[in-house]
């Protein structure tokens, strides 16, 4: 997203993705009101809702025996896109480095992995990168560390993390979906277990939640035992966790949630998941890193054209985002401790805990859970200059 708002600025922009594609399953696939309403403000709402997808206008929690109480009813947002769109990353992407290719600024290199910045005089002024040919440099006037929560450029940048604790990891695997089933995508409170399913058209993508550190124990308990937990939690799919055949199909998210002290060094920056790892809560990783690009470009397009990038513009976009990433994070552990976690130690049978019955009951806090994770913490919106760019 930020190469594709720069490069339309005439800001001549490469990069580089470890991997000959973007087709890796299991990502966060979530596009929320606020990244659309981006999206839409740059002229690419329409085809990326055009892509396979399914909208969440609602969100349920629910228990296996009762019925779904609505947490997140994004239908009721003062926006034009009042839902979660599911939308498969890999088409996502693609459409997004299509777009970008459109202008003659914007280079993409595939199974390009970069192992180390270069440095000069106290300055980062690129990257060292390998491919099949060997390893090249590529210079760069800036660089910006994009890849993610294991980041190699925020390590090789020397930049400090602040960690926090998030009580869960995840599982996940995917299950096929029959037209019988509800069309919602939900959470569903187990014994001692929670569960997500993501409506993903012909399958779900189910999100097994388990406490801090149990995949090796949960494993070493066995299949037929895993299948039986997620049929006692889910148990319309009680017919169809044999299509867990073994556990190759099932992949382990280990939850981290973390944030930079600082984001930059001189010639450097780090955002997204590099910058500031979320818990899956709510499912806004990729949206608060679409707004860490478009909060990005809208403050250094004009040092980048210009040639006159300082420190502190790197300061200012940190400034800039660190504030809503610290109420997001406060926000999911605030739910992890009140929900998730009593949820996971509990022996009892299922319910729905105190906090989120007492929030359904006072009208005037219904509509938060919603506003807060569908247009997120001081949204970002593309600058005016930045909408309109002509193709050459």
């Amino acid at each position: 997203m930020l190469a594709l708002l720069l490069a339309r600025a005439g800001v001549d922009v490469l990069v580089l993705e470890k991997h000959a594609d973007f087709l890796r399953d299991f990502r966060g696939d979530t596009i929320h009101p606020s990244t659309l309403e981006i999206l839409d403000e740059i002229g690419l709402a329409e085809r990326v809702l055009a892509l396979p997808h399914a909208k969440a206008p609602v969100l349920h929690l629910r228990t296996p025996g009762g019925g779904p109480a609505v947490v997140e009813e994004l239908s009721r947002l003062p926006t034009k896109f009042p839902y979660i769109a599911f939308v498969p990353q890999w088409h996502f992407l693609d459409l997004l480095a299509a777009e970008a290719a459109r202008y003659p600024t914007f280079h993409l290199v595939r199974s390009a992995e970069v192992v180390a910045l270069r440095w000069e005089s106290g300055v980062v002024r690129g990257v060292r990168y390998r491919d099949a040919d060997g390893e090249h440099d590529a210079d760069a006037y800036l660089t910006v560390g994009c890849d993610g929560r294991g980041s190699v450029t925020r390590s090789a940048a020397g930049l400090r993390l602040r960690e926090t604790s998030p009580p869960m990891d995840v599982l996940w695997f995917r299950i096929s979906r029959r037209s019988t089933d509800p069309p919602q995508s939900a959470g569903v409170l187990g014994r001692g277990s929670f569960v997500a399913l993501i409506n993903r058209t012909d399958y779900w993508q189910v999100a097994y939640v388990i406490p801090k550190g149990a995949d090796a124990r949960v494993r070493a308990a066995g299949l037929e035992t895993f299948r039986a937990r997620v049929s006692e939690t889910v148990p319309e799919l009680a017919d169809r966790v044999g299509e867990i055949a073994s556990w190759d199909d099932v992949k382990l998210l280990t939850v981290q949630s973390n944030r930079l002290e600082r984001w930059w060094q001189p010639g450097y920056l780090a955002i997204g998941d590099a910058a500031h790892a979320m818990s899956p809560i709510g499912g806004v990783g990729i949206n608060l890193a679409i707004q860490d690009a478009v909060a990005t470009a809208n403050r250094l397009v004009e040092p980048l054209r210009q040639g006159r990038l300082s420190t502190r513009d790197l300061a200012a976009v940190q400034r800039r985002r660190e504030w809503p990433t610290r109420v997001t994070q406060l926000g999911q552990a605030a739910i992890q401790r009140a929900v998730l976690a009593p949820t996971l130690r509990s022996t009892a049978s299922p319910t729905v805990p105190a906090p989120v019955r007492a929030l359904l009951r006072l009208p005037w806090l219904r509509d938060l859970p919603a506003r807060a994770i569908g247009l997120g913490v001081r949204r970002e919106h593309v600058a005016p200059a930045l909408r309109a760019a002509a193709v050459s």
